[in-house]
């Protein structure tokens, strides 16, 4: 199965792989051009180079294409249901340090910590899809286990 990932997320990946595909080998092609302007190619650093650039292209245009022909698109809010999935809104507490958490739930390519956005493969995202309020997970965090209690779902 494909990486889960927000409308919104699927929209901007499928504009940067238009853009990559139009733009960026427009801009490789031409420097190819100019490259073998300069002469012999064996020894062409220039021409080297660009052929790098284009073969990376490439395989971006590639990952691209088959993240997107494979992905599992979902809607970025998923306000009815009252079990945990990408779209959520979470609040947890730890249950040792009383500490309260508020984070979303997000899919693949979306994660910000800063923003409070975790993704769905992360441990603790793992840990929360399909849990309900008042459910408790255990989550392994480095060496350590943590036990969070979910509060609240929206």
């Amino acid at each position: 199965m494909g990486k889960v990932i927000t409308k919104e997320t699927y929209e901007k990946l499928k504009k940067e792989l238009e853009r990559l595909k139009k733009e960026e080998r427009k801009k490789i092609a031409e420097k190819i051009k100019i490259a073998k302007e300069f002469g012999d190619l064996s020894e062409n650093a220039e021409y080297q180079s660009a052929l790098e650039e284009q073969k990376k292209l490439e395989m971006k245009i590639l990952e691209l294409e088959n993240l997107l022909k494979n992905a599992k698109v979902v809607k970025s809010s998923q306000k009815n249901s009252d079990k945990i999935d990408v779209g959520s809104e979470v609040e947890i507490v730890d249950l040792d340090s009383k500490k309260t958490l508020k984070f979303k739930i997000v899919g693949f390519g979306e994660a910000n910590p800063l923003e409070n956005k975790i993704s769905q493969e992360s441990p603790i995202g793992k840990a929360l899809i399909g849990k309900k309020i008042n459910d408790v997970v255990e989550v392994e965090i480095g060496n350590t286990k943590k036990r969070f209690k979910i509060k609240k779902i929206s």
